[in-house]
């Protein structure tokens, strides 16, 4: 699983380096398998500076080449023969300085250097976009807004994004970490433990702000019924007037930094959701909704379905599909189906946020070999109760990228509510199985960043309340290993020794 860096600093405020936070989550158990450099366009451009064209005069010896002197900054003026037949003076440009490699869009890198073009002396290149990536024309250079300042990096102009990406080794157990808050949970508690010694101002969580989230007080326009118990919660809601199309490079960059290719701003919502907060999302093109009704049932046994890569699947009967009155539009929590997508012609979106059973993805996941991001968390387990959440959240984010309106009340069905897990800790059988001596209080406090509830304390006896998207925390040995990891491994105290007896035979002689 691959988190971003500049992405993860959204939800918690932290000063470590991408290789200081390295060894923090790998020592609570997020084990950072590596850590890459990340350019929203390749090389960064760097090297590459903001110039003026001072002077543009015909070349003596070539009849569409033009001799430029311009100025890049620091009193510094520069002669730039140059082949484009836009240039003229008083233009602000893209300057390649000698010694800049450039990455076009096609070819290979290539280092600028001093050199004579036809007799004429030449100290860098004025840049076309597609000869430094930034798209795909080369019908002259690049000619910038007159405000721009010459000797100011490009990268700075243009906000290239540079980013690191940290490939984590999640194991099965942790489905709660498939995200950026969920490592930022961790991160958190685990920078929060450093404050017990050091007296620092502890941090917290910086969850996105739904607030501005308001729906009419219309009835759903789809509506939705279950009939099976694998579909544990279902949320939903409806947009009206959007128009699907390329995302803002700022969505773009952020799926490019965990190696996601983006689609549409519409898709790329949803993306950013599940990496943001680990909740599955799926966008139906709401005018293909047979009848404006969602059935959430097992499918008739022998039934075709083609999915959302255009492969038509034939189908066992014990999926789990989401289905409208025609049939399925959808494996839950699997994969889309190719009918009822997003395009570029989709103007009304229904968006689910649901909870489906984990046995019953898994299962389906594996009958068809299909192996996607929303199944990969399904089937270890998702949060029941930020469903809701989530939906807010990119309902909010559709609007604001692709237009629209929110056009129904949220509909949100929940009939068995998950409730957290109640365990048992002895702080006594803490300390024989560690060896580690921590009070009552530092134990409470580690758990409390971990969203782990103190209901009781009597006699060094706790009695605690685990929030259902930890799975993997239901017995009071799970209890202490989460203390232990956020507290540090390395703080266990080596009490034993070793005894060894050296034979003679292996002894040097005197």
């Amino acid at each position: 699983m691959n988190i971003s860096y500049n992405w993860l600093k959204k939800y918690i405020d932290v000063d470590q380096s991408p290789e200081e936070i390295a060894v923090l989550l790998t020592g609570c158990g997020l084990e950072v398998e590596g850590i890459e450099p990340f350019e929203s366009v390749k090389g960064g451009l760097k090297g590459l500076l903001i110039g003026e064209v001072l002077t543009a005069t015909q070349h003596p010896n070539a009849d569409r080449l033009t001799v430029t002197t311009v100025n890049v900054g620091g009193g510094i003026i520069s002669q730039i023969v140059c082949g484009a037949p836009n240039v003229a003076v008083g233009q602000k440009v893209v300057v390649a300085v000698p010694g800049t490699i450039l990455f076009p869009l096609k070819g290979e890198p290539f280092e600028i250097k001093k050199s004579k073009i036809r007799g004429e002396a030449s100290e860098g290149m004025l840049c076309a976009v597609d000869e430094i990536g930034l798209g795909e024309s080369h019908a002259g250079i690049i000619v910038l807004d007159t405000t721009a300042i010459p000797g100011t990096p490009a990268a700075d102009y243009f906000k290239i994004d540079n980013d690191y990406t940290l490939s984590i080794g999640l194991t099965p157990n942790r489905p709660d970490a498939a995200s950026h808050i969920g490592v930022a949970r961790d991160l958190c508690a685990v920078l929060n433990t450093l404050t017990l010694t050091n007296k620092k101002q502890t941090k917290s969580i910086h969850w996105p702000d739904t607030s501005a989230f308001k729906t009419p007080l219309a009835a759903p326009v789809i509506t939705v019924k279950i009939e099976s118990e694998a579909c544990t919660r279902y949320s939903g809601i409806h947009i009206d007037g959007i128009k699907v199309g390329p995302s803002p490079e700022w969505l773009q960059n952020s799926l490019k930094s965990i190696g996601l290719k983006p689609i549409n701003n519409v898709v790329d919502c949803t993306n950013y959701v599940l990496f943001e907060l680990g909740q599955p999302l799926h966008a139906f093109d709401a005018a293909k909704i047979s009848n404006q009704q969602i059935i959430v049932k097992k499918p008739d046994p022998a039934s075709k379905f083609i999915t959302l890569d255009g492969i038509e699947r034939k189908l066992e009967g014990s999926e789990l599909m989401i289905c409208d009155s025609n049939g399925p539009m959808c494996i839950a929590g699997v994969f889309g189906g190719f009918n009822s997508g997003v395009n570029e012609n989709t103007t009304e979106l229904f968006i689910e946020s649901a909870c489906f059973d984990a046995v019953s993805v898994r299962k389906t996941s594996k009958l068809h070999g299909l192996k996607t991001d929303a199944s990969f968390r399904f089937e270890r387990g998702t949060d029941p109760n930020i469903t809701v959440t989530a939906l807010k959240r990119v309902a909010l984010l559709i609007t604001e990228i692709a237009g629209g309106t929110i056009t129904s009340q949220l509909l949100d069905i929940y009939p068995h509510p998950v409730k957290d897990w109640k365990v048992e800790l002895s702080v006594l059988n803490f300390k024989k199985l560690t060896g580690v001596h921590l009070d009552v209080s530092t134990i409470q406090q580690i758990l409390t960043w971990l969203d782990i509830k103190l209901i009781s304390e009597k006699g060094g006896l706790l009695q605690l309340e685990v929030p259902p998207y930890r799975v993997d925390v239901m017995r009071e040995a799970d209890v202490i290993e989460e203390i232990l990891r956020i507290y540090g491994y390395d703080k266990i105290p080596a009490t034993f020794k070793i005894k060894f007896i050296t034979s003679q035979r292996y002894l040097s002689p005197a």
